[in-house]
């Protein structure tokens, strides 16, 4: 009876679902998104939302099935094999650093801006990033009592920043009547050419994408069932909701934000973009400072949570034992080590640029959008290679119908995705191919995994 009070019941999972996915994006996306597609960018939010809502029933479908702890790894492995698993649990971590990496940006840039110091320069950014990632790890080093704090602050900073926006936002609209959105249209650059580009189905993708990247961490929340009560119940319920009520905040806060001052959206270099949007110093001081609590914090939990992904590997024997290595105040040192350096190396290789990490953060976790529907699918009709659980409770409607609708939604994206244009840099007016985000995205996405295969295969020969 104690084991199962201490675990997380099901509104226990909203609320963590909920913190998993507020962090930065929503702090940061918004004028990347209105910039490339103008006045419809609460559209393409509701896009991103639908999307989001259709992989987190795909997902909670898949909880049904599997309560391992483990998330798309556990889900794979169990309707694949070992070996697709693998490759997930491989391609996981890469996705978990490059969140951090995006995050740790956010936290960077926004600490810059409000020192008053430059922060297209690389050289301030990387300095910065180093700074935090040491100020990470002594967080860590000081045990769990901090890390719940900072991330209970992180909480608090985060929803009240949100909700302060979208409540002032509502009452400027309401009190003066201002409705600004077609502004945005009107925008040109500095040749006089229109700003806003016409919107073709590979712009409209790349702006979904954008956006999504505000809703993605709920694909992480089933990594701790193991602590969940009746994950296989509770999980199917807690993931949809939380999802609508962070897309009926996010939607709130583009639609208020689009109609009050869509120019400086699209215009401001502000890192919290959504700060530029109110003219009141002391409302726009709020909202900066609520979103560095929020993204600091979130990055406090990433430091605790991304390692552990590869300290849990090592665990598991896929890759050498040094990474399971714990200092006596339970960090495991090796595998923090590790992180850092992928969380640092992917940024850098895309020049600290937000709106292309962050694309490439939301991309890279899309080899779990692909085989979770596949794997929901295999359980359904019982031609699973793992162990589920016995007498699981199935649903055609959510575990096929659903399912294609999501692997049909995200195999669209990938193929009308703009790959070029993410992996490409403006040199003296020439477009170049970005060399080292290219290399970048190949260590993570083969080097890594093959190099897991082999290790895993020279220990069983």
């Amino acid at each position: 009876m104690k084991e199962k009070s201490q675990k997380l019941g099901f509104w226990s999972i909203v609320l963590l679902t909920i913190n998993a996915v507020i962090g930065t994006g929503i702090f940061l996306s918004p004028g990347s998104v209105a910039k490339q597609v103008g006045s419809i960018a609460p559209e393409i939010y509701f896009c991103a939302a639908l999307f989001a809502a259709c992989l987190a029933v795909t997902f909670a479908s898949a909880s049904r099935y599997v309560v391992k702890s483990g998330a798309a790894y556990a889900y794979t492995e169990a309707a694949f094999g070992e070996n697709a698993g693998l490759y997930v649990g491989a391609t996981r971590f890469v996705a978990a650093s490059i969140a951090w990496g995006v995050m740790a940006t956010g936290v960077v840039k926004t600490a810059l801006q409000i020192l008053r110091l430059d922060t297209s320069k690389i050289s301030n950014v990387t300095l910065g990033f180093l700074c935090l990632m040491v100020i990470l790890l002594i967080i860590n080093f000081c045990g769990m009592r901090v890390f719940r704090f900072v991330s209970n602050l992180s909480t608090v900073g985060k929803l009240g920043a949100l909700v302060l926006t979208v409540v002032a936002g509502l009452f400027l609209i309401l009190t003066t009547g201002v409705n600004r959105l077609a502004e945005v249209e009107l925008l040109t650059n500095d040749a006089g050419e229109k700003l806003i580009p016409a919107l073709t189905t590979g712009g409209f993708v790349t702006a979904v994408i954008s956006a999504f990247y505000a809703f993605t961490g709920f694909e992480s929340v089933a990594s701790g069932s193991g602590d969940m009560e009746n994950p296989e119940k509770n999980l199917p319920r807690a993931l949809p909701l939380a999802i609508g009520i962070i897309a009926l905040i996010y939607c709130g806060i583009v639609f208020v934000a689009m109609r009050i001052d869509p120019v400086s959206l699209v215009t401001s270099k502000d890192v919290v973009v959504l700060a530029a949007v109110f003219p009141n110093p002391l409302l726009k001081g709020l909202i900066v400072g609520g979103a560095l609590v929020s993204m600091f914090g979130i990055n406090v939990a990433a430091s605790f949570l991304t390692p552990r992904v590869l300290e849990a590997m090592a665990s598991d024997g896929l890759v050498p034992p040094i990474f399971a290595k714990r200092t006596e105040s339970g960090v495991p040192i090796y595998a923090f080590l590790l992180t850092v350096a992928l969380a640092i190396i992917i940024p850098m290789a895309f020049r600290y640029d937000m709106r292309g990490i962050m694309i490439i953060s939301s991309i890279s976790r899309f080899v779990q959008f692909v085989l979770v529907p596949l794997a929901v699918i295999t359980f359904y009709y019982g031609k699973n290679r793992g162990e589920v659980i016995p007498n699981p409770k199935r649903n055609f409607v959510l575990d096929v119908p659903f399912s294609l609708l999501s692997l049909g939604l995200t195999v669209f994206l990938l193929a009308k995705f703009k790959w070029a244009a993410q992996f490409s840099l403006q040199v003296d007016g020439k477009t170049v191919p970005n060399y080292y985000a290219i290399v970048a995205m190949f260590i993570g996405y083969v080097v890594l995994p093959v190099g897991v295969y082999l290790y895993r295969a020279r220990k069983k020969a």
